[in-house]
């Protein structure tokens, strides 16, 4: 494979750094992880925003969270079609193999992913209605959401409103998904709504009683 190339000298120094510091501290924890296997008690999905790292923000150690991480952290309905589902066999792997017990869906402010779905349906951006576009289809499960905030007249607020209903639209789509439904309704799986406000560093939670995302 001549197109694939050698890593580039920082990441080489920065993983002997982790393995001569981290690694060498922690030899058997990583060895039972290998040994043992995964045993995550909940999955996370997420943005791929270089922004956004959810094992900081919850102190999480390895092997402790089950990630997923797409453009603007979006869970598609479930469409058994026979297609190439990633987003999907994560879902289900996570729920059937190996049976998380919380499942977070993560928004965040500033997402450049919400951003280019509204451009799209704003007619800002052109290029992501091209049929070629896999940002601009994959946005497509959040155009209905530009829809409904049309009528916030700041963009900022608009945008932020945008970003907090792709959690909620994820969810929604998370319930269309038989094994999904089951384990909720068994109670064996718990779904969960967050938003993380980047600069300030708060995250909130989508609280179903008041229909709204409420500071942790």
């Amino acid at each position: 494979m001549k197109n694939a190339r050698p890593l580039p000298s920082y990441l080489v120094q920065r993983y002997h750094g982790w393995r001569a510091t981290t690694h060498a501290e922690n030899k058997a924890w990583y060895r039972r992880l290998a040994d043992e296997g995964q045993r995550p008690r909940a999955m996370i999905i997420s943005c791929c925003d270089s922004r956004i790292h959810v094992t900081s923000i919850f102190g999480a150690d390895e092997g402790e969270f089950f990630i997923h991480r797409n453009i603007a952290g979006l869970v598609p309905p479930y469409a058994p079609d026979g297609d190439h589902h990633g987003t999907s066999a994560a879902v289900e792997y996570a729920v059937t193999v190996l049976k998380v017990a919380n499942l977070l869906v993560v928004g965040h402010s500033n997402c450049g992913g919400v951003r280019g779905c509204h451009d799209m349906c704003a007619g800002l951006a052109p290029q992501l209605e091209e049929k070629t576009s896999f940002i601009g289809r994959w946005m497509d499960l959040l155009r209905p959401s530009y829809e409904r905030q049309a009528g916030i007249a700041d963009e900022s607020e608009r945008l932020r409103a945008m970003e907090k209903e792709a959690v909620l639209v994820s969810i929604e789509n998370l319930m269309t998904f038989p094994f999904v439904q089951a384990a909720v309704e068994a109670e064996s799986l718990t779904l969960h709504g967050l938003w993380n406000d980047i600069g300030e560093g708060v995250v909130e939670c989508y609280d179903p009683e008041t229909g709204k995302f409420m500071p942790v």
